[in-house]
């Protein structure tokens, strides 16, 4: 497997798919503009939850993100978000928060791939 920094092109986001569930370039950059938000606010957030010890707010996020996601991403990447989510449903566990550790640096690829891809694309 090569890294992301060999890779040529999008390492997580698959805008043919995201287009083809959306059905529309206007709607999909729109899209794109929230999952760049919700990312933003979201990796960080997620972060300071576990941090905390909220598993419950922690998991209400990952839900979230667990819904969004596949309509942009790989499944490897949906996969891995699902994995997480349902590590945060049990309260007792300290394994959420380390998974989380191991997919944050996958959502910011995701994050500075939807980034470029709106750069790219703008009007």
């Amino acid at each position: 497997m090569s890294s992301p920094e060999s890779q040529v092109g999008p390492v997580h986001l698959d805008a043919r798919l995201a287009l083809s569930q959306i059905g529309d370039e206007e709607a999909m950059a729109s899209m794109l503009l929230m999952l760049q938000e919700s990312l933003t606010r979201d990796i960080p957030l997620i972060a300071q939850l576990f941090r905390d010890g909220d598993l419950v707010a922690a998991n209400r996020v990952l839900h979230a993100l667990k819904g969004f996601i596949p309509i942009f991403c790989e499944p490897a990447l949906c996969e891995h978000v699902v994995r997480v989510e349902a590590l945060s449903k049990d309260r007792q566990s300290t394994a959420a928060a380390t998974a989380y550790l191991v997919l944050i640096p996958e959502l910011e690829q995701l994050l500075s791939e939807v980034t470029a891809y709106l750069k790219a694309h703008a009007a």
